[in-house]
């Protein structure tokens, strides 16, 4: 009787085993895609990401708001010359040199929104830059070998049939999660790339105040917010190494309940960090 139930086990084995390391495939898998989507992705500049959109964005900001950005740059430059006026005594103490540095800095002001998405673009041409460049250190490869999982396969066998059904369970209950938290991870990657839409799209008009100082401020918090967004990619990246290399060190334990479980904690913590990049990335440039 004892060999019929165990001849049953091993039998029971043979069909679960392999569907339990299929199961492990395809979550490091789906796993390695997502970690390298998430790099394409935040590498990826607004012209690039969706040139349809970003051509629309464009056509918006230069037919509805640069008209905008055009009088409030024709107010900023007739108040910083009746402020220069004022200086000088009404005129009294007048010298030329001034009406010449006011015309060069409305001059640089004509500039600036003219070539607002040129100079724009450059901050995000930047970023990219640097986060390709940071893509070539960081390595964010989770997926296993073959190797890896005929040791996982052995601890499997090991394990009696009620632990494989149970940690077969467990499985898919970990892919469903490990897909809702990529659902998750999807949302704030794309959510960034619509902000750096609508900051594109109103451009202009912070770059119309740079022609005087005070005003101006608005134009550098501009400036600022810009390349936090661009840089936020570059926090995001970080974000998926440190992901990458916890999961490594989880792909090949002996104990892989304890280790899927880690996985989920880990991803759980990943889109947590990327949905902080942002603020961290603010605070680091001092953008409001």
């Amino acid at each position: 009787m004892d060999t019929v139930f165990q001849q049953i086990e091993e039998w029971l084995k043979g069909m679960m085993v392999p569907a339990v390391v299929e199961k492990l495939r395809t979550i490091f898998d789906s796993i390695n895609t997502e970690a390298g989507r998430i790099s394409v992705d935040i590498a990826t500049t607004p012209d690039q990401f969706s040139p349809s959109i970003f051509s629309m964005i464009k056509d918006i900001s230069e037919t509805v708001i640069m008209p905008i950005a055009g009088i409030i740059l024709t107010f900023i430059a007739c108040y910083e010359l009746i402020q220069i006026v004022i200086s000088y005594n009404n005129l009294a103490n007048f010298e030329t040199w001034f009406i010449w540095k006011w015309i060069f800095k409305t001059a640089i002001a004509v500039e600036l929104i003219t070539h607002t998405f040129d100079i724009t673009m450059a901050v995000f041409d930047v970023a990219q830059h640097v986060i390709l460049n940071a893509g070539g250190v960081i390595m964010a490869e989770t997926s296993v070998s073959a190797d890896d999982l005929a040791n996982m396969a052995s601890t499997i066998e090991a394990m009696d049939v009620f632990s494989i059904f149970a940690l077969y369970l467990q499985l898919n209950i970990v892919d469903l999660l490990m897909w809702i938290l990529s659902k998750l991870i999807f949302v704030i990657i794309y959510c960034r790339m619509i902000e750096i839409y609508m900051y594109v799209s109103l451009a202009p008009i912070p770059f119309s105040t740079f022609g005087n100082r005070e005003q101006s401020m608005i134009g550098q918090n501009y400036f600022r917010s810009l390349f936090a967004l661009g840089f936020q990619g570059f926090l995001i990246m970080i974000c998926v190494g440190i992901y990458a290399m916890l999961v490594q060190g989880l792909a090949f334990s002996d104990d892989i309940i304890a280790s899927i479980w880690g996985m989920v904690g880990y991803s759980l913590l990943l889109a947590f960090s990327i949905f902080k990049t942002g603020s961290i990335a603010r605070s680091v440039l001092q953008a409001h």
